[in-house]
């Protein structure tokens, strides 16, 4: 049974007006009207690689984090990431042979910058988590004003220590493992993989280990000589910087992902918000002060007021936040005085306080 013209034109309007139906978007009064602090679907999983994700980009790299029951039992609240070590030779090297011939003084400044991509790929996952964040600008000024320039420096200096020069409940080491490509004409791949832990400032303990890495493989398979030439250039091409910064992203990505939210952060946060809104001068309480009746390293410190960007923004440190951040010096006291119907909001909010999203 054949389509007259007519029937097939009909039809095929039918198709397009339905099509067009199904495309249109929202007026913009419904998403506006949309309600906020909803619970997000695939928190835990989503950007989490799976072994389909592994098979389908030939990435044979893997992601292990191990936490122990002490951070799931007493979180860090305040995380300095420490400058990452590179441990690699410093070349760009292809198929395991260095092809640049760089001096000390290149070779120096190329591991530090390649190391400190992943440190502040990391610093930024974990920032979109329940955790403040030290800015490594300060960091790093802190640690060069105690005379720590290098990683063998740095590892001299117990956790401690650190904690009490940055107010910080934990501290990062992090090693750049690989940092390499490889070129076998109808393949090309870059590897980015490094390791690292999360150390307690409070008694020097491990809270967290990870190791972790990524390939990005780009496979041009050919037969037809010409079309391996071809293919054999498009592969060289591909080994570009974005791919080794994708790389570089992904491994922290899959590390960040696999460390447990905590839910007593997530509600000193909200707590901490909500009394600050209200004029209450509310101090960042270190986890380790507050769970064990003040016998961190900062016993007997008067905690800092602090929020997630307390470190060095401006250029002239007199007047910015990075004497009150780092130097030990206390803030002025504020006025405590409640605001009408806050414990009403306090109890609404921390209702829903598993239904907000997380920060992005």
């Amino acid at each position: 049974m054949g389509f007259s013209s007519r029937q097939l034109g009909f039809w095929l309007a039918v198709l397009l007006t339905l099509s067009v139906a199904g495309c249109a978007n929202v007026s913009y009064r419904d998403a506006a009207s949309r309600p906020f602090f909803q619970k997000p679907y695939y928190v835990a999983s989503h950007g989490r690689k799976t072994w389909w994700d592994r098979l389908i980009e030939l990435d044979p790299g893997e992601a292990k984090v191990k936490v122990t029951p002490e951070f799931l039992k007493n979180p860090p609240e305040r995380i300095a990431v420490l400058p990452f070590v590179d441990e690699g030779t410093a070349q760009y090297v292809v198929d395991k042979l260095p092809i640049t011939m760089r001096d000390r003084e290149e070779r120096e400044r190329w591991a530090w910058t390649d190391a400190q991509r992943l440190r502040h790929y990391m610093v930024g996952y974990l920032a979109t988590r329940e955790f403040i964040v030290l800015n490594t600008i300060g960091i790093d000024a802190v640690l060069a004003a105690h005379g720590i320039r290098s990683g063998t420096e740095l590892a001299k200096v117990s956790p401690q220590t650190l904690g009490r020069w940055l107010h910080a409940d934990a501290v990062v080491y992090g090693t750049v493992t690989h940092y390499e490509a490889y070129y076998f004409f109808l393949v090309s791949a870059e590897q980015v993989s490094m390791k690292g832990r999360f150390v307690s400032t409070r008694d020097g303990h491990t809270l967290i280990s990870f190791n972790g890495g990524r390939y990005h493989v780009n496979p041009m398979p050919a037969i037809d000589p010409i079309d391996m030439m071809l293919n054999s250039a498009q592969t060289l091409m591909d080994m570009r910087d974005i791919n080794i910064a994708r790389a570089e992203d992904e491994a922290c990505r899959e590390v960040v992902i696999r460390i447990p939210r905590s839910k007593i952060l997530r509600q000193r946060l909200i707590e901490q918000a909500l009394e600050n809104e209200s004029g209450q001068a509310a101090p960042t309480t270190a986890p380790s002060t507050a769970s064990s009746g003040g016998s961190g390293p900062h016993a007997g410190e008067k905690p800092l007021a602090t929020t997630r960007a307390d470190v060095v923004t401006k250029a002239a440190w007199g007047q910015s936040a990075f004497p009150r951040a780092f130097s030990g010096a206390q803030p002025a006291p504020r006025t405590r005085s409640k605001a009408p119907g806050m414990k009403t909001a306090k109890a609404n909010l921390s209702g829903t306080a598993s239904a907000i999203p997380p920060a992005r």
